[in-house]
């Protein structure tokens, strides 16, 4: 093949590639279209909302990600659009606890511990999203995140027939949010193979703990695999910091 010819198929199929990432991109968008909220006020309330972790400092600089999402979350509870928190993040080891940092924040303020639930097995947003339902036994629950994982997690779940919808919170603006939005891109890719080709399923279920409607179960279920052997005391501002940095906003 004569030089010219390569350059030309070489073009060609990179070409190819960037209107297919884009067109999955804009599939996964437009499969959400109707179901995120971006007011408080406007969205539906319903019993659980499901808030996906994210490292609440980046180095020694709060995420703005996850101060927007706990924000919210809180003001769901607080305006009487969800009756309960299900937290849900990454235990990945013992200082790293996203599920129990959120919580130490949602008690701050003044949430009812009674009136939260912990995920620790949220290791990827398809885990969080099954889990809710075939672990926690959510029909139907309203999602914390930002507005692009808000359509992939949407995604997931009209996928598996879970009734989901979305409140959406602000994105930081600038150079950092374009690489963040540059990476679900090619999360959105990811999920698409993990969904149709390989059927990738959570990494651990386990037995039902119902988040019931007329009396809140607080047994923070986690896998024997995945949950601590007792819930950590409280941390320090300081520890919390050196336990949950994260060179880079994390969007599961």
């Amino acid at each position: 093949m004569s030089f010219r010819k390569l350059a030309i198929t070489t073009i060609i199929l990179i070409v190819a590639s960037v209107l297919s990432i884009a067109s999955m991109d804009l599939w996964v968008s437009y499969q959400a279209k109707g179901r995120i909220y971006t007011s408080i006020d406007q969205t539906p309330a319903r019993h659980v909302a499901l808030v996906l972790g994210t490292s609440k400092y980046i180095g020694k600089t709060r995420n703005p990600y996850y101060t927007y999402r706990i924000d919210a979350a809180q003001a769901l509870y607080q305006e009487n659009k969800v009756d309960v928190l299900l937290l849900s993040g990454d235990n990945a080891h013992r200082s790293y606890n996203e599920p129990w940092t959120m919580k130490r924040d949602m008690l701050k303020a003044g949430i009812p511990d009674e009136h939260i639930v912990l995920d620790y097995a949220g290791f990827r947003t398809l885990d969080s999203v099954i889990r809710a339902r075939e672990v926690f036994d959510a029909d139907e629950f309203t999602i914390v995140t930002q507005a692009f994982h808000c359509e992939r997690a949407l995604f997931i779940a009209d996928h598996y027939n879970i009734d989901a919808i979305c409140l959406a919170v602000p994105s930081p603006r600038g150079l950092a949010g374009l690489k963040i939005r540059s990476r679900e891109t090619l999360a959105r890719v990811k999920a698409l193979l993990d969904i149709y080709v390989l059927d990738v399923q959570p990494k651990f279920l386990g037995p039902k703990e119902t988040i019931s409607v007329d009396g809140i179960n607080t047994h923070n279920l986690a896998p024997s695999e995945a949950e601590p052997t007792s819930e950590p005391a409280l941390k320090t501002e300081t520890e919390t910091e050196k336990s949950n940095t994260a060179s880079t906003p994390d969007t599961q």
